[in-house]
Parts: C-alpha cells; structure tokens; sequence
C-alpha cells in the first residue's frame, strides 16, 4: 500500500511540474508576442536608414524559419520583400533621413530580390541622397546589392568573392546500381532532367544545353548591372571575375571594385562628415530597415485593399503553415474571394513546383477567385513547373529578369529495394484479391502493368497542363510543347517566348491589380499572416512537427528536403511538377 501511495504521489508531482513547465512558456510566449509591439520607433533627425548583416529578405511570411516553440534561432530579422521596397520609398521623400548605407559582407535574399532592392535604392538616388556601401569579407549577393552605391569602401583586410555563376549535378545512378537500389522513372520531356541523377552518371546534352544558356542569362544581368554601377567595361568586369581579383582588397581597388580601402571606424567618419557632424563624441543616428518600417507601422489600413497571396516553398497536399499546402491555399484563396474589401489579389509565386494533385487544386481555386476580382500573378526567384502552372489562372503575369521559370513537364519517380533485400536473404510474397492491386512494392518494384499505368498518368498530366498554358498564353499546344519538356527559362527569355507577359516587380503587379480594380485609394495586405510565437508554441507541440525540425536543424533544409522525398509516403509515387534543381547567386 505505501508503494502505491508512493506512485501516486510521483505521478502527482510529475504531472504539477508539467503544469509549471507549460505555464512558464505560456508566458515567455505572451512576452514574445508583445515584444516590441508597443515599442515606438521614432525616426531621428539627420538619420541613416542602414542595409546590415541583420537584414534578411523573405518573400513570404511562410519562409520564416523559427526555432522549437516559436523561438527564433536565429539574430536576422527577416522582412517582407515588398516591405522593404515600401520602407526605402518611403525614405526617399523623408526629411529625416539623409542617405543610405549598405554594410552587409553576406546577403539573406534571392537574386530577384536583391534586383528589386537594387532598382529601389537606384530610384532612392534620384532624390539627390546618398548611397554609401562598406564590406569586409564580401560575398557576391552582397556585393551585387552594395555595387549600386555611389562609392564602395572596403576593408583593407577584406575581400569580394567575385566568381561568376556555376550549378553541380550530382549522380547517383552508379551508387544506386552499386548497393542494389532500384529506382523506376517516368517522365515527359527530355529537359525535365529532376530525375536524371537516378538515370544518368553523367549530364545530358539537353540539360547541359538549358543550365548553360540559363546560367548565362542570369549572370549577364547582374554581371552588366555591376560593371555599370561601378562605370567597368563589361570585357575588364569579366577578366576581373575570371582572375577572381576582388578577392585581393588592393587588387579590388586597383580594378574599381572599390573606391577606398578604409576600417570600418574612418568609414563612420566619413558619414559623420557627409552629415555634417562636426562633434566627434556625437553619434551617427542610423536606423535599420526593420525598425524604420516599424515607426510608420498600421499607418494607412482602412478602406479598399489589394490583397498578396505569397505563396512560397515546394507544393505539396495537407494544411501545414509552411510552405504551399493546398488544403491551407483553397482556404487562403476563398477568404480572399469572399472578403468584399479586397478589391484585387495579386499572386506572388516563389516556388519550383511539387505535387501535381496539389497543384491542379490551387490552379482550380484561383480561377473561381478570378471570375470575381482581378487577379496578377508575379513571380519571384522561381515560378517553374507546378509554380508555373498555378499561375495559369492569372489576367497578367509579372517576372523578375532572372527570375527561373516555365519547366512545363511532368515526372514520378518509384524507388525500390528489391536487389539489396535479396542479397541480404529478405524477399517478400504478396497475396492479394486483384490483378494489380500491390503494382508497386518497395521490395518487389513496379509490375509492368503498373509502369504503363504510371506513363499513362504523366503523359496525362503533362497534356493537362499544357491545356491550362494554351488557355492562359493563347498559343497551340504544339507552341507550348515546343518551349515546354521540361526546360527552365530565365524571365527575360519567358518574355521573348510568350510565357509571361511582362518584366516586373511586385509592386508593378500591385499597381496594375489596383488599377484593373478601378481602386486608387488602397492599402496592401499579406497573406498569409505571420504566424505569432504563441500560435508556434501549439503549432510546434505537434510530435511529428518537433521532430522534423530537430532533423531539418541538424542536416540543413536542402538535405532535409532530399530525405523526406525518400522516406516520406505521401511523396513517393506520386506525379510531380517540379522543377530539378535551385540555382542561387549568393553563397
């Protein structure tokens, strides 16, 4: 009897600390949440709006990465592409703020998105205020941003990892042969190379081919933008690339890739002076970019509204935050359409595709959302296969020069282990009640039966979804297919071939949204909203959530995505749209 009491009295005690521990992050979530919500931010006279290593550009309120219950892992604070364009147009006729100074060595965005931050401060310029950029140990995606200054300091220790664009394919199909791993393949189109490592062991010259003049096209317009910036040949900007002298600050000076090698103390004295500051002991007032969108936040938020859908991420089925889940979009979309204040929605895509099913069911959702408001797609750094198709809905659609797109074809992959079970003395019998009713095992492989079947979908799907391009596009199917099977366009290559119908950014979408809709007092609304530390905290109580993000924190986002394609049911023989691989131009 007394052990009894004794496990009773444990039980008890466990289950109050529980309590207390839940009740402790209750509350730390309660103060995350407030954290800064009643803070005022106030924009000092003679002040500097600062572009620094804390800034990270996100396209969507999606792509937040958090830590386990809600709490951020991280010190960048991530802002809203289309905030941060607002923010340093808003600066431009600001009294307060005299200039702009860019001090990031490394880049959190996208390569659109650092052109859209680039025309942005390219239009603050004209305002007569100046544009200051100091860097150390420089990556690329930070020097393309900080080229557009009116003069660039480096430090005389530092370097510009100034190299050009390159893409690696890896190959698995030797390793895949070697350990007895069988992997069946269908797909339609010979540029539709996502499969191609399972059975290849080397690139193909259709893919070569397209990551060659895709690579090209990118690196053409932002190598082009450099040179002019920095008033550089375009032949000496492309041997100062090849010999990589950025990397040697004397070398980046003697080259014009810099104006001064300085620390970063007499840099803040020559900002002092272009201030006009003669006290030495007087500080600079500098302002990030996160707090000065904070000091006119809420500003302007009645009336009429253009609604942006952000939709970023792989498409997949499900009702998950993150990422594009078709059962949360069709609830996005028809709140959008049944909201009588929002008079436009403009779509922003950011994504290279995923589940087919998933994909048809968005596209699906958003022409009904069109037959009662306008709707403008823009897209960001990729708008390709399932991107790409879900936009077939739009009225317009908007690129990004480099944004990477199209990738119109169709595949499933069916990874079995047949060989590597029968070596190891593992085989299996099936015992069924029809013909095909196990076509796919991960022991025994795909019966032929189910091979046809699995071709017959893709090809199915691939000639559905040029259908929705011929519609969209006005073009014959053969037009469509003949710049489709799977091939990835830059933006600028999209517009020559009909694929998108202007180069833009988001706030070009936005304004032609508004201005189909007849609206010309408006404000701008994101969906889907970001979600709070203490939503996170029950989001994140989720086992199977937890233990995704433990994975994901220890092997990277990349690698978790390769692995969950492997392992996960709900991806495995299903026909995809996605897009083969993501090329980014930063490090």
């Amino acid at each position: 009897m007394r052990s009894f009491f004794k496990n009773v009295l444990a039980n008890i005690v466990a289950i109050i600390i529980l309590f207390a521990v839940f009740f402790v992050f209750f509350i730390m979530m309660l103060v995350f949440s407030s954290m800064g919500s009643d803070k005022s931010v106030t924009v000092k006279k003679n002040s500097i709006l600062t572009i620094n290593l804390k800034t990270s550009i996100i396209d969507s309120p999606t792509e937040e990465e958090m830590g386990l219950f809600g709490i951020s892992g991280q010190q960048n604070k991530n802002i809203l592409l289309y905030d941060a364009l607002e923010a340093i147009n808003k600066a431009k006729t600001d009294d307060n703020i005299k200039g702009i100074s860019i001090e990031a060595d490394e880049l959190n965005a996208g390569l659109t998105q650092i052109d859209d931050l680039r025309n942005a401060i390219e239009d603050f310029k004209k305002s007569g205020k100046f544009v200051y950029a100091y860097g150390n140990g420089v990556s690329q995606s930070a020097y393309y941003l900080g080229s557009v200054a009116d003069q660039y300091y480096l430090h005389p220790a530092g370097g510009i990892e100034l190299k050009g664009l390159a893409t690696e394919v890896t190959f698995f199909k030797d390793f895949a042969d070697k350990y007895g791993i069988g992997i069946e393949v269908i797909r339609h189109g010979k540029f539709k190379s996502a499969v191609e490592p399972f059975l290849r062991n080397d690139i193909s010259p259709e893919n070569k081919e397209q990551l060659s003049t895709l690579l090209n096209d990118l690196w053409k317009n932002t190598s082009n933008k450099m040179a002019a910036s920095r008033k550089i040949d375009t032949l000496q900007f492309k041997t100062i690339v090849d010999s990589l002298y950025g990397m040697i600050p004397e070398q980046g000076l003697k080259y014009k890739l810099a104006d001064k090698l300085v620390q970063k103390t007499e840099y803040e004295d020559m900002l002092k002076t272009k201030l006009s500051i003669k006290d030495n002991k007087e500080k600079l007032n500098k302002i990030s970019l996160a707090n000065y969108i904070s000091s006119y936040a809420g500003e302007d938020t009645t009336g009429e509204k253009v609604a942006v859908l952000y939709a970023s991420g792989s498409i997949n089925n499900g009702d998950q935050y993150n990422d594009i889940h078709s059962e949360k979009y069709v609830k996005y979309i028809k709140k959008l359409q049944e909201d009588d204040k929002v008079k436009a929605v403009v779509l922003r895509i950011n994504s290279p595709g995923g589940s087919a099913n998933a994909s048809d069911e968005i596209l699906f959702e958003l022409q009904q959302l069109k037959k009662k408001k306008p709707l403008v797609v823009s897209f960001g750094d990729y708008a390709a296969s399932g991107g790409y198709y879900v936009a077939m809905a739009a009225d317009k659609i908007y690129s990004e020069p480099n944004t990477l797109t199209g990738s119109i074809g169709v595949f499933g992959v069916m990874p079995y282990y047949k060989d590597i079970a029968s070596k190891n003395g593992i085989r299996a019998d099936v015992v069924a009640t029809n013909a095909n009713s196990m076509y796919y095992s991960g022991l025994n492989g795909v019966t032929p039966y189910g091979v046809n079947m699995m071709t017959r979908s893709v090809e199915g799907t691939y000639k559905r979804f040029v259908h929705f391009v011929t519609q969209n596009r006005k073009k014959t199917f053969e037009q469509i297919d003949n710049v489709g099977g799977g091939r990835v366009w830059s933006g600028v290559r999209a517009k020559q071939i009909g694929l998108v119908d202007e180069l833009g950014t988001l706030n070009d979408a936005v304004k032609f949204a508004a201005q189909k809709a007849g609206v010309k007092s408006y404000h701008v609304e994101s969906f889907p909203k970001k979600m709070s530390p203490f939503e996170q905290l029950f989001k994140d109580l989720n086992e199977e959530d937890v233990s995704a993000r433990i994975i994901k924190n220890k092997i990277g986002k990349s690698n978790y995505e390769i692995l969950q394609q492997i392992t996960d049911k709900k991806l495995q023989s299903e026909v995809k749209m996605e897009m083969p691989y993501q090329i980014r131009i930063n490090n």
